[in-house]
């Protein structure tokens, strides 16, 4: 059976559209990471402002919410 043979140009192509595949396909993945990434940042934001911050009674010393 003799082996296929393509032009170089056509293996160019194929070359090409895989690296474009490729691209496509990393960048779609560094968005949703940095999607989710932001979703967590937000949730802990939003944790922290819930949280109660200790001040210090300027009569007594104690620390007070």
């Amino acid at each position: 059976m003799p082996p296929i043979l393509l032009t170089p140009l056509v293996k160019w192509a194929l070359v090409a559209a895989g690296g474009a595949m490729a691209v496509h396909w990393v960048v779609k993945e560094v968005r949703r990471v940095n999607e989710e990434m932001d979703n967590a940042r937000r949730v802990k934001v939003r944790v922290s402002e819930r949280r109660l911050t200790l001040r210090r009674d300027p009569l007594t010393g104690e620390f007070r919410p």
